[in-house]
């Protein structure tokens, strides 16, 4: 795994051993951010990256000049090797771990007022939690208007169309990994 665009482009961040964490392809994420970068700006933005694993999808946000990061890992190994992640990039400043179960982290994310200009949703596939993580973020209301979320999924799961203010932008294909656009705008808008 690398850092593939930004300031820290070549940087090699460690993965968790064995097959507990997937990985995001090179190809996926850099179609991930071109797609970002084309329609929203990730300079200056503030990221929730949920299930986060090692951190890629976060750590290339930054890299690409987000300006923070709240990261959400239920595994305390995964979680270490994202923490030494950051670290190697030296954005341990400007980013936070929250390790635990993701609806009760959005949750208090959301009772502490939180709102974030993009998410980035990679979980495990085929359980169906990229939907109920679109569920608690137009739920809690925490996508600011006219930001983004991102999921990656399996390539057959179902997401919805709109989630609340939440509004599908566009999915693509990459080999079995889908990934979904949304929007969070006003009921009607374009």
């Amino acid at each position: 795994m690398r850092v593939i665009a930004g300031t820290w482009r070549g940087r090699k961040l460690a993965a968790v051993p064995g097959t507990g964490t997937r990985p995001t392809a090179d190809r996926v994420k850099e179609a991930i951010f071109s797609r970002l970068e084309s329609r929203y700006s990730v300079e200056g933005a503030n990221v929730l990256d949920l299930y986060a694993g090692t951190g890629a999808l976060g750590i290339e946000a930054l890299s690409r000049g987000a300006a923070t990061l709240v990261s959400v890992e239920r595994s305390k190994r995964a979680a270490g090797i994202l923490s030494d992640n950051l670290e190697t990039c030296g954005a341990s400043d400007q980013s936070e771990i929250r390790i635990g179960d993701v609806a009760r982290i959005l949750s208090a994310l959301h009772a502490d007022g939180a709102r974030f200009d993009g998410v980035l949703i990679d979980p495990p596939y085929d359980e169906g939690l990229a939907e109920r993580a679109l569920a608690s973020l137009a739920e809690f209301d925490m996508i600011a208007d006219g930001g983004w979320a991102v999921a990656e999924t399996a390539r057959g799961e179902q997401l919805p169309i709109a989630v609340g203010r939440l509004h599908r932008v566009r999915d693509d294909l990459y080999g079995d990994t889908k990934v979904t656009l949304y929007e969070n705008r006003e009921a009607g808008g374009s």
